[in-house]
């Protein structure tokens, strides 16, 4: 039997919740997915590790459960903000540490952030950047939020980048950019990049740095 890593919760299995919970499956983790909606629950019975009918709100649910073993938990209550932050403080009441929440709208957030989960997920929202940002800069493949404001971008070398060095690549960019690797050919990894290194048609390069600031070259691709 192939060793199972950590041990998550999944509560809420709607859309959001259900892919978590499957895609941390597909890792080779433990997942524990509750929903209160028994029709959800069954359609995914088979695919987790435990499928639970229960109310998220109701601690001793949560404790029959045996919630607080758990490594990590995601909160994917995003339509009921009551169900949301009461799910919120029963997990950390029950001693769970890593706990994630999906928001749904700014006072959801705010609410989120006061009371201290470990991060806060706009899944509509991520999901709406990733295309805005696909449309608007088609050479970057990949994109991904670090935190306010820093952004982890892979860049496809284009023929109008070809033989030149990251240094006049970034020239003149006002706030820093940090080149963190290139993969060239798709089996070379080279991640101690100098200023004069010469990036080649086709290489695969990793910035980090504000929107602000990988928007400022995105002419140069």
């Amino acid at each position: 039997m192939k060793k199972q890593l950590r041990q998550f919760t999944v509560v809420g299995l709607g859309r959001f919740g259900s892919a978590a919970s499957l895609e941390l499956m597909r890792f080779g983790h433990a997942v524990i997915g509750i929903d209160i909606n028994a029709k959800i629950v069954n359609k995914l019975a088979d695919q987790l590790t435990l499928a639970a009918i229960a109310d998220a709100t109701d601690e001793n649910a949560l404790k029959e459960l045996n919630i607080a073993n758990c490594d990590a938990a995601i909160v994917a209550i995003g339509e009921n903000l009551e169900a949301s932050i009461l799910c919120v403080l029963l997990l950390k009441n029950l001693g769970v540490n890593e706990i994630w929440a999906k928001a749904t709208s700014k006072p959801h957030h705010t609410i989120l952030s006061r009371i201290g989960v470990s991060r806060i997920v706009h899944p509509e929202e991520e999901m709406g950047m990733k295309v805005a940002q696909s449309l608007n800069y088609p050479m970057v493949n990949n994109y991904m939020p670090i935190d306010f404001n820093l952004y982890v971008v892979e860049i496809k070398i284009t023929e109008k980048c070809h033989n030149i060095s990251i240094k006049n690549l970034l020239k003149d960019v006002r706030d820093p950019i940090n080149p963190l690797l290139v993969v060239r050919r798709k089996v070379e990894m080279i991640k101690s990049l100098e200023p004069n290194f010469i990036l080649e048609l086709n290489d695969s390069l990793v910035l980090s740095g504000s929107l602000n600031a990988l928007a400022s070259i995105a002419p140069r691709l």
